[in-house]
């Protein structure tokens, strides 16, 4: 409800029409559409001064943000993404698998009066995919293509307030030849919204000293007890760092730093929480088994955990190769060439298999506890009443967290599905829902919500730090009498509840 209702959406896009500048002589500087220096220009290229220049004689300008208007910092990102214009003509035709080669400029300045500063400026090549809806005919010349956006750039950080850009579009007998008739440029500026950062930033600041507390919390109640803690514990506690990671809010700082290594250290964020997310989903499967197997080491788990490894390297690979090269040029782009269109959709669909791999061994795990403990249970009437009840909360407690696990996997995909196919709003009397923010805030609440839940059930309990003598001693049906001794609970150097139904012990 804080996403629908409080925060607007989560990002804005805004189009530009590139100004035609004349840059005849060429100019050292920088050329602006409008203000107290701005280039001459032209409208179209019929005109007859554009006639009588060649094409290496034009630089397309844009400025961000539009007049009477100003970046900032809380916008936190900016994507520029590239859209031409390109009218059909018999004579010049735009050829298959054509390249267009951009000598693409970036300046900043942060008032209206003083001089464009130089940021970044790369020549890039880029793929242009267009197709024409008619016949290619004389009848139809001036009609345009349909062309694919071109991914341009991607800012990791908005520092100052206004930007400008200066493409080129340099002609000789190799470079941009068959690439059709250039009629405009527009660039379509994307960035988060400041107003969605807020309630962003907002929320991480609760959430990560709430985790924080419980995890700490959590760790003190199994130092408490005289055994060392066991793996599941472990992994519990590394869950609960992983999310305390994943909600530190470090977009306050970005607010006073120029840091465009900001979307690399969200993507690390998010890499250590989902992995370590699905290492726990195994593990905690695997330590309810009952099946009498000695669990209670990582290796026992190596080869979901390995599939879970190996897909996040290969993730934190392409995000490098990607990313990564943004932070010295942001006009990079692995999808820019054909090898590295190949080489990132490889690494996405390895990445891919060894997760659908890995939910086919999970839901594998899944079944036989559920088979496992549904033959346990037939034998809980034989038990006395308080070690029954004791043991029925165990197996409720398994369950229960069972259904909020799939719960939450369903509400994330749902939440997705509706996010793709809406419009971004839904209107209810007066009230304005922003689906999109609804769905970026809702599923970020709820998984802080899971890991809080995961914590609280399976804390050690305070109320039992040691049983009676007696019942220590008492026969339990779901333990190997044969193999296995009673052992004391939490308070002393046994195992939890949960190990004692599954008829594990520690590993001291």
């Amino acid at each position: 409800m804080v996403g629908a209702l409080i925060a607007p959406s989560p990002t804005s896009a805004v189009r530009y029409l590139a100004t035609k500048c004349i840059n005849r002589p060429p100019a050292r500087g920088w050329l602006a559409p409008w203000g107290s220096n701005r280039c001459q220009q032209i409208r179209s290229f019929d005109e007859p001064l554009a006639k009588r220049l060649g094409a290496n004689d034009f630089v397309f300008a844009v400025h961000v943000p539009p007049p009477h208007a100003e970046m900032s910092p809380w916008f936190q990102y900016m994507l520029a993404v590239l859209e031409v214009d390109v009218a059909f003509k018999m004579r010049n035709p735009i050829e298959d698998g054509v390249v267009l080669t951009i000598d693409a400029g970036l300046a900043y300045r942060d008032n209206l009066t003083s001089e464009w500063s130089a940021k970044f400026h790369s020549v890039e090549r880029r793929p242009l995919r267009c197709t024409l809806a008619v016949a290619k005919t004389y009848e139809n010349e001036g009609r345009f293509y349909h062309c694919d956006p071109i991914p341009l750039m991607e800012l990791g950080s908005v520092a100052h307030k206004y930007f400008l850009f200066n493409l080129r579009l340099p002609v000789n007998d190799t470079t941009n030849v068959g690439i059709g008739e250039i009629k405009d440029i527009h660039i379509v500026g994307i960035h988060q919204n400041g107003g969605f950062t807020k309630v962003w930033i907002s929320m991480k600041a609760v959430f990560c000293p709430w985790i924080l507390v419980a995890t700490a919390w959590y760790w003190h109640r199994i130092s408490l007890m005289a055994r060392p803690p066991v793996l599941l514990e472990k992994v519990i506690f590394a869950l609960g760092i992983a999310m305390t990671i994943l909600n530190v809010p470090a977009e306050w700082l970005s607010l006073a730093f120029e840091w465009t290594w900001m979307l690399l250290l969200e993507d690390a964020q998010q890499g250590v929480f989902y992995s370590t997310l699905f290492c726990f989903w195994v593990i905690f499967c695997g330590e309810h088994l009952m099946d009498q197997t000695q669990r209670n080491r990582l290796s026992a788990y190596w080869w979901q955990v390995g599939l879970v490894m190996f897909g996040s390297a290969l993730l934190l690979v392409f995000d490098l190769s990607d990313r990564g090269v943004h932070l010295t040029n942001p006009f990079y782009s692995v999808w820019a060439s054909e090898s590295g269109m190949k080489l990132a959709i490889t690494f996405i669909v390895v990445a891919g298999l060894s997760v659908f791999l890995y939910f086919l061994s999970l839901c594998g795990m899944v079944c036989c506890v559920f088979r496992n403990i549904g033959g346990k249970m037939q034998q809980l009437p034989a038990m006395p009443l308080d070690r029954r009840l004791r043991y029925e909360g165990i197996i409720f407690r398994f369950k229960f967290l069972m259904l909020v696990t799939l719960t939450c996997a369903a509400m994330t995909v749902i939440f997705f599905i509706l996010n793709q196919v809406s419009e971004g709003h839904w209107h209810w009397g007066n009230y304005t829902f922003e689906v999109h923010s609804a769905f970026l805030t809702g599923i970020y609440g709820m998984w802080n919500l899971y890991v809080f839940t995961i914590i609280f059930l399976y804390a050690p309990s305070h109320k039992r730090s040691r049983e009676k003598s007696g019942d220590s001693q008492q026969t339990d049906v779901l333990e190997k009498p044969d193999s296995q001794e009673a052992k004391p609970t939490c308070g002393e150097q046994g195992p939890t509840e949960a190990y004692r139904i599954t008829g594990k012990v520690v590993q001291q």
